[in-house]
């Protein structure tokens, strides 16, 4: 099979599989973080609650906190993409906060599914609170985003445009992204709220930390 020049190769079939049971595995993890929270919590609960092997759930991850990563970066994965895809005639602010609704508003044919994912990353956090191992992957996670954000942000922008206010405008986005979703975690709006949901409040927070960054678009 040919892939077209510049085109992402479609990833394999071992690789679906593998991806679709981390996935599997992350989203019990999560239920049961929720329901139990970290301290009730165990690896052979988890790989149980996923119909896996305690075998395999190491093969994929280390510790039981890990294994709610997958959960956490596919979220990340639907805001760099629909950021990277925003129109050319937007600012980077524009690009941005179209991006954050995108991805936290419940919408189109996958919006229960969105609903879900947003619902157990509040169930997460507030696990998270009380136990520092699982905090800590939630912290992890955006480190990675930060880094990530950087060249999505520098593709935006124009090629003069200083390294530094790039990594200032990928700082502000993603503390204002972490900032909004344990707020949101901390309360009781649903996800779709439109004045206290996720979305609402990842845009108010990216108003606030964005103000004062310069990152111009060709």
């Amino acid at each position: 099979m040919t892939t077209r020049p510049g085109a992402a190769a479609r990833p394999s079939l071992t690789e679906r599989r593998k991806a679709e049971t981390e996935r599997e595995i992350a989203r019990h993890a999560a239920e049961l973080f929720s329901a139990h929270g970290a301290a009730g919590v165990t690896a052979e609960g988890i790989a149980q609650a996923a119909g896996v092997s305690l075998r395999t759930f190491y093969r994929y991850f280390r510790t039981k906190e890990e294994a709610v990563t997958p959960l956490l970066t596919g979220g990340v994965r639907q805001w760099l993409a629909e950021l990277a895809a925003a129109p050319a005639e937007l600012s980077v602010a524009e690009a941005l906060e179209r991006a954050v609704r995108g991805a936290l508003t419940p919408q189109g044919p996958h919006a229960d599914l969105q609903a879900e994912a947003l619902e157990s990353t509040r169930g997460l956090l507030r696990a998270a609170g009380g136990d520092p191992a699982l905090h800590s992957v939630w912290l992890r996670v955006h480190a990675e985003t930060e880094e990530a954000l950087v060249p999505v942000l520098g593709q935006l922008s124009r090629q003069d445009t200083d390294p530094l206010e790039l990594r200032l405008a990928a700082a502000a986005a993603n503390a204002a992204m972490r900032i909004a979703m344990e707020t949101w975690a901390a309360g009781e709006a649903g996800p779709d709220d439109p004045a206290r949901g996720p979305a609402s409040l990842a845009v108010r927070c990216l108003r606030g930390l964005t103000a004062g960054v310069r990152t111009p678009r060709a």
